[in-house]
């Protein structure tokens, strides 16, 4: 559809030709010259989309078959080498020889664009033209294995047959193209999809003989017939009962039968061209009724057909939770609708998921459906399309190259999706919580699968933790925690922890508390791996607790202990009942209401080792490479109570000590299978009941 915000009007003198690769700077350039035409096109825009309703429902047809040359005809060579290049594009060019149907009819549309470009900017022209319908007709007989395609568009004289049809990879748009640009009025071009030169004889791959009726839109233009079987010569004839603009008749070879079928026409082209701004029929009836969404302006789109268009991109049954409808010409031309799903995403997306969601157009012709690379993979759960001018594309159009302007569409793409969810998360913090909720793992996978340490930062802005400082219920965000911090203080600590009641619990906490000192509860088991990766945010070291105890001990002076000769003496006897396990047993200040606690170096990286590998070591190896250290609260009643039972019961205490290493590993979280505390625990309990 055409529309007054964005209206872009093309033309070419050849016809039968694929769509470009890039037209790069100089198009936006010339996209300004044609908001002269906008007050026109919105006119025609308004009256097209008006008549969109009634024209699904009529039955119009233009093919007849009526066409007949009228002479032999006069057969052609194609040029040096093109028979070779001719087997390339039937036989190896596309991976799929349904994409046929994609180029031809991306090739009507061009004619139909120069014609209607021609009718807007010159006055003796749209006298010849009059009010012709712009349209593209297709017709299937499926008997006969004949395929028709029939646009109203601009023609082609005999000349232009001969060197648009006669020269392969020659792009008649890409000389009318650099025609207007010697004039100043030139307009804009981007309607224009044909560039390259080789998408007609993509008709070859599921033809047997292909015919082309065409007449010039010119005054007394004649009619003429061209026909190649695909050979190294083709034949042009003048011919009668020409209509101006271009018919095509396929005779399908038997493999491709297929292709004679209606349905499977209708398929085709709301797979592929269902955005083509130009009216199509098939065998009389309008196929294309949906509207290019993301090509309106927003304020023109209701909710309602964001939800239908949404539905029928996504493939899905919910509703959009947040609609992005993203555009922009620098750097790179963009037009973007996306949208994030309402419902939770199911079980198989958050571990190999689809690549992604989001469809690829260029020109409102569809490229590929999920495509790769365009957005990061952690996205995947984000449905929409995105359509953009500038994208680089090899021959058959199928496969992104790769290429420096893909990398900068990605990320132009990746910050706005980051900014547009960090600006929901203040305008609407409520509804940005339920998304969080159910999307929050995505977000912690982006941090992890990016190297670029600013993007780290964006995601981590988008993460919400439960803190030591706030009501239960409620989170915060990192850059709110920082806020909050007091001027002296240069990291953020964090404790990992199954619940809020535990965290407020843990032994590693209590020396923060007692300094009024904020720690974010994170609940889920991988955030200590998220914050390995993310490392800083805003120039502060995330710090874990357990890391902050470890290094306040190693600096503070020996503890004031009045019975420290007791003390010595209980840790040589702990190192002995635990001498392959606890690299090293030493006091701490630290702790009040616990007995003990493990410190290893760098908790995180540990905690995620163990996950990975735990069942490759054996017990000795395990402790070898974990070296913890178990840190004794001296001022507690159970250490206290081991000083005795050191001499007086030596079993006890040693089931004792081994008890309260292993409450200690759990409660570290180095220990993933907490039933290994029932046997010693049992024998514990065994031990201290003997007497009874």
């Amino acid at each position: 559809m055409f529309t007054v915000h964005r209206l872009k009007f093309s033309i070419k003198f050849g016809k039968y030709l694929t769509r470009p690769l890039s037209l790069s700077c100089e198009r936006r350039i010339l996209r300004k010259q044609c908001q002269r035409f906008s007050g026109i096109a919105g006119t025609l825009a308004r009256s097209y989309s008006s008549q969109a309703a009634t024209q699904t429902t009529e039955t119009h047809n233009i093919i007849k078959d009526v066409e007949k040359p009228t002479e032999e005809g006069v057969k052609h060579k194609f040029q040096s080498e093109t028979q070779m290049l001719l087997q390339i594009v039937a036989k190896s060019l596309y991976s799929n020889n349904e994409v046929f149907l994609r180029e031809l009819i991306s090739n009507a549309s061009d004619a139909l664009e120069k014609i209607r470009y021609l009718r807007l900017s010159d006055s003796n022209t749209a006298d010849i033209i009059g009010d012709r319908n712009l349209e593209i007709h297709i017709g299937t007989d499926k008997q006969n294995r004949i395929l028709i395609i029939q646009d109203t568009g601009i023609g082609m004289t005999q000349e232009e047959l001969v060197l648009n049809l006669g020269t392969i990879a020659r792009s008649g748009s890409r000389a009318f193209i650099d025609k207007l640009k010697e004039k100043q009025d030139a307009g804009d071009m981007s309607q224009i999809i044909g560039q390259f030169g080789v998408g007609f004889y993509s008709a070859f791959m599921v033809a047997d003989k292909v015919e082309v009726f065409t007449k010039s839109y010119v005054p007394d233009a004649e009619g003429f017939c061209w026909v190649s079987d695909g050979s190294d010569t083709f034949k042009i004839s003048k011919a009668e009962g020409v209509q101006p603009g271009t018919k095509i008749v396929i005779h399908l070879n038997p493999e491709c039968r297929q292709y004679s079928d209606e349905n499977t026409i209708n398929s085709l082209i709301m797979k592929y061209s269902n955005f083509i701004s130009s009216p199509i029929y098939v065998n009389g009836k309008r196929v294309n009724t949906l509207q290019p969404l993301w090509m309106l302006n927003p304020k023109d789109i209701t909710p309602l057909q964001h939800k239908e268009f949404y539905r029928y991109i996504g493939n899905c049954f919910d509703s959009p939770r947040f609609t992005l409808h993203y555009s922009t010409d620098v750097p790179l031309n963009i037009r973007a609708l996306l949208y994030f799903p309402e419902q939770k995403p199911p079980l198989l997306d958050f571990t190999q998921g689809e690549t992604s969601g989001v469809s690829l157009y260029s020109r409102k012709v569809l490229i590929k459906n999920k495509i790769e690379n365009v957005l990061p993979k952690w996205m995947r759960f984000i449905k929409g399309v995105i359509d953009s001018e500038d994208i680089p594309l090899n021959l058959s159009r199928e496969l992104l190259q790769n290429s420096t302007l893909i990398g900068n569409l990605r990320r132009v793409l990746t910050t706005r999706i980051l900014k547009f969810l960090s600006e929901t998360s203040q305008k609407y913090p409520k509804d940005y919580d339920k998304f969080y909720k159910d999307y929050n793992i995505f977000l912690k996978e982006g941090i992890i699968s990016t190297d670029i340490q600013k993007e780290k930062e964006d995601i981590a802005q988008l993460l919400r933790f439960q803190s030591s400082t706030m009501p239960p219920g409620e989170s915060t965000s990192l850059e709110d925690y920082c806020k909050r911090m007091p001027h002296d203080q240069n990291k953020i600590y964090y404790l990992l922890a199954p619940s809020q009641n535990l965290a407020e619990q843990s032994p590693y906490y209590e020396s923060l508390k007692k300094q009024n000192i904020e720690v974010l509860f994170c609940y889920d088991a991988y955030d200590d791996v998220i914050f390995l990766h993310l490392k800083q945010f805003k120039s502060y070291n995330l710090t874990s607790v357990e890391e902050e105890l470890r290094e306040s001990d190693s600096k503070s002076d020996s503890p004031g202990i009045i019975n420290q000769g007791e003390i010595n003496n209980l840790i040589t006897y702990m190192k002995k009942v635990l001498s392959r396990k606890a690299h090293n047993i030493k006091t701490t200040t630290r702790l009040e209401s616990h007995p003990c606690v493990v410190t290893v170096a760098d908790m995180a990286s540990a905690r995620h080792f163990i996950r990975i590998q735990t069942h490759q070591l054996g017990d000795e190896m395990f402790y070898s490479v974990l070296q913890p250290c178990l840190e004794i609260n001296p001022n507690h009643f159970l250490i206290r109570k081991l000083c005795e039972l050191m001499n007086t019961n030596t079993k006890l205490a040693d089931l004792l000590i081994e008890q309260l290493f292993m409450n200690s590993m759990v409660e570290a979280g180095l220990i993933n299978n907490p039933r290994m505390l029932l046997l010693s625990l049992n024998k514990l309990l065994t031990a201290a009941l003997e007497k009874h």
